[in-house]
């Protein structure tokens, strides 16, 4: 693999901090990496170092002649003044870009609902994220440098973006480097990963899961590691007391799998108990939403929705940006009265309501955190033991020197984590979440995840964030065209949900239909993959074209389509006998260089098996698009 960039013996340090030092790291062709750490390690300031907007105080960075760059960054450079299409294409005419199939499918799959002529100025936070990402991903670059893109996108976007990359890179053709909190994105998209912390860069290979597996691992044998040496000490001052004796053994190296690792782990929580919990707080009513309906001027965002949420439920709420969610949760807590149907509330809740906002840490200003805990209870019962204000901050991620600081020179994550533990100490009985992960790194988000994990109580979360919906809700619910709809098989069957629909308006035909169809949708699809928005296997039986320009009959582009399916089917199959041969690979005795080569060699003909497939895939797509 040719190499694209990187940097050698990089110091860098700013006047209270270092950040890198005698940092070496190389990009080659073909790496997707995904790069976490804690917020203020300089993860950003690391795609600052490669895109060359930072400098290194000493060493240098590489970059091979003629490489061209493109980055997206979490603060955007838009012209407000000009339209969405001049800050995508420039002034490029519209024959040039519009001939790129590539640059159609982007435009299609994340700017579809917005005008093209629209001043950029009149856009929301999310729709400006959308145009920003689309200018980066059509631009004429070898290499993106990826700055949390996900911020602001939801579900339907994130997992196009997914889709779009790993089609992008399956070529082995330029280079992605990412920084993101989120997790699925990361396993999605990302075969290497890099974990900045105390002024290093330290690789791992594999995905999010594959790094956490090693990371523990890693832990495991320096903790290990440091046990022997303390054992050794022991038997060293034992052989200068009692005199020399032999030492008929050594230590051996052993490399456990991931299912000897979280053997002794408890469950994440007791289910049972916590329901029990939960009804002894709040009795058995909690929120009955019945046939309610709310509208905006001649827009209805709320349409005869039904939703009877119990006692101990921990649900989640998926939507798309602006399909009502916000809405739907003012009503659950009574703030906003629905314009029909009624909402009946339990005479014992109480709610507590988590906003994107941090505008309730304001009227706290320079008090210190110490001091906001000190006008709280000392003493609550969590997960049935007795803990203090301070041991839950602990468990948050705070130290003993961050109850000092004033609460306005916290950090926007220590801020978020702050707000949460104050909602938790007023003790709610109904927890309402709205996007928890906003400025959190993916060490703070498990530390979040293990607290909400022992929260006994009923759980409302809206989350872009699958790995979080997953891990603290126990069922999901989706907000579409204003109904409240149960997709027990979670995000997946949301994103069906979504296709089906699409494909039915395409049609001519109505909801109802789209309803029909997805209940009798395949439960193998992958997310997303073959959507109309990600330009994979959509229905262009009218008029689709091979690559050779003619046109396609129904028939011919139906067998390609089943085609399609079949060789995502294969490559599913394939990625999980990568991963396997990884894993694999893991297990085996560093010091035994013959099976760590053969192990290599295993992890590569599955890698290869899994391009050529990708590859396959990729021409029978392109023949649909023509």
């Amino acid at each position: 693999m040719a190499f694209l960039f990187g940097c050698e013996n990089v110091h860098l340090e700013y006047p209270t901090k270092t950040i890198f030092d005698s940092l070496s790291l190389g990009v080659n062709d073909g790496d997707c990496i995904g790069v976490v750490g804690r917020n203020g390690d300089g993860k950003s300031t690391l795609l600052g170092l490669f895109e060359g907007t930072v400098e290194p105080d000493e060493g240098r960075v590489v970059r091979t002649g003629g490489v061209r760059f493109a980055s997206l960054r979490q603060d955007d450079t838009l012209a407000d003044a000009q339209s969405v299409g001049w800050n995508i294409v420039g002034d490029i005419p519209e024959y040039e870009w519009a001939s790129d199939a590539t640059i159609r499918q982007i435009i299609d799959g994340l700017i579809g609902d917005i005008s093209w002529d629209t001043p950029v100025g009149t856009l929301s936070g999310g729709q400006r994220r959308r145009v920003d990402l689309a200018r980066v991903l059509v631009a004429d670059a070898e290499v993106l440098l990826l700055d949390e893109p996900t911020n602001h996108l939801d579900v339907v976007a994130i997992t196009w973006l997914a889709n779009h990359l790993r089609r992008r890179f399956a070529r082995k053709e330029g280079a992605i480097v990412v920084v993101t909190h989120d997790r699925w994105f990361l396993d999605e998209v990302c075969d290497r990963m890099w974990e900045v912390h105390d002024e290093l860069v330290e690789p791992f290979e594999g995905g999010y899961s594959a790094y956490i597996l090693q990371r523990v691992e890693r832990q495991r044998q320096a903790e290990l590691a440091e046990q022997k040496r303390q054992n050794l000490m022991r038997r060293e001052l034992a052989w200068l007391s009692r005199g020399a004796r032999a030492r008929s053994t050594k230590p051996k190296f052993h490399v456990e799998t991931a299912r000897a690792l979280i053997a002794e782990e408890p469950p994440l929580r007791n289910s049972v108990e916590l329901k029990r919990a939960a009804i002894s707080r709040l009795g058995k009513q909690c929120v009955t939403v019945e046939n309610v309906s709310f509208s905006y001027d001649d827009r209805k965002v709320i349409d005869d929705a039904t939703w009877l949420i119990g006692s101990g439920d921990r649900y989640g709420l998926l939507g798309a940006n602006g399909a009502g969610k916000s809405t739907l949760l003012e009503i659950i807590q009574g703030k906003l009265l629905p314009q029909t149907g009624r909402v009946k509330i339990g005479k014992t809740v109480k709610f507590a309501f988590l906003s994107q906002k941090l505008e309730e840490l304001n009227p706290l200003g320079s008090d210190r955190v110490r001091e906001v805990l000190s006008r709280y209870k000392s003493r609550y019962v969590i997960d049935g033991k007795e803990v203090s204000p301070a041991t839950l901050l602990e468990s948050l991620g705070f130290t003993s020197a961050h109850l000092n600081m004033p609460v306005n020179t916290l950090s926007g994550g220590q801020k978020r984590r702050l707000q949460l533990m104050l909602i938790l100490l007023d003790s709610p009985n109904v927890l309402i979440l709205d996007e928890p992960s906003n400025d959190l790194d993916t060490d703070m988000l498990v530390a979040v995840e293990n607290v909400l994990d022992t929260w006994p109580g009923t759980l409302i979360l809206v989350s872009h964030d699958r790995y979080l919906m997953e891990r603290v809700t126990d069922d999901q619910f989706a907000l579409i065209e204003g109904k409240v709809v149960h997709v027990p098989r979670g995000v997946d069957e949301y994103l069906e949900l979504l296709e089906d629909r699409a494909h039915a308006k395409q049609k001519g035909g109505s909801s109802s239909t789209a309803r029909s169809s997805s209940k009798g949708s395949g439960k193998g699809n992958t997310a997303g993959k073959g959507s109309a928005q990600s330009g994979g296997t959509r229905d262009t039986s009218s008029g689709a074209k091979d690559s050779s320009g003619l046109v396609l009959s129904a028939a011919q582009a139906r067998d390609i389509r089943k085609k399609l399916q079949s060789l995502e089917r294969k490559m599913n199959t394939a990625q999980r006998k990568v991963d396997e041969a990884k894993q694999a690979q893991l297990e085996v005795d560093p010091y035994d260089y013959v099976a760590l080569g053969e192990a290599q060699i295993k992890v590569k003909e599955c890698e290869d098996r899994l391009a050529a497939l990708e590859e396959e895939w990729l021409e029978h797509a392109a023949m649909l698009e023509g």
